[in-house]
């Protein structure tokens, strides 16, 4: 896989992170596959209903350490750490997205929380 793909999912997944998109029930709709389902840091399943008719959390989310792992040609599992701001916590994410319909739907993501820190000098990916 090429830096342009690694990029392409990377600002995908940045995307979602976005709060414009995480206010828009009809962003979120565009990026999350019907099928899609979360393990939440806090515990919790989320499905794509929840998310476009409950809402998602809106805090203010910094994506570190992007790796992608390919699963097969059209499934690619994305890696990363999370410094959120907003709840002054850290989480390492992982992401499985899917080639559907002429585009990447987001299919599955889980959050784990974890006691990692890194600082605004660190060269990341």
């Amino acid at each position: 896989m090429d830096n342009n793909f690694k990029e392409q999912l990377k600002k995908l997944e940045e995307s979602h992170l976005n709060l414009e998109v995480r206010r828009s029930s009809e962003e979120l709709d565009k990026i999350l596959a019907d099928e899609f389902f979360e393990f939440g840091s806090s515990g919790k399943i989320i499905n794509k209903n929840d998310c476009i008719n409950a809402g998602v959390t809106l805090d203010e989310l910094k994506l570190y350490d992007f790796e992608i792992h390919p699963l097969a040609r059209d499934v690619v599992l994305t890696t990363y750490y999370i410094h959120n701001k907003t709840k002054k916590r850290n989480s390492l994410r992982s992401s499985i997205w899917k080639f559907q319909k002429g585009r990447w739907k987001l299919f599955f993501h889980q959050g784990t929380v974890t006691n990692r820190q890194v600082s605004e000098t660190e060269e990341f990916n």
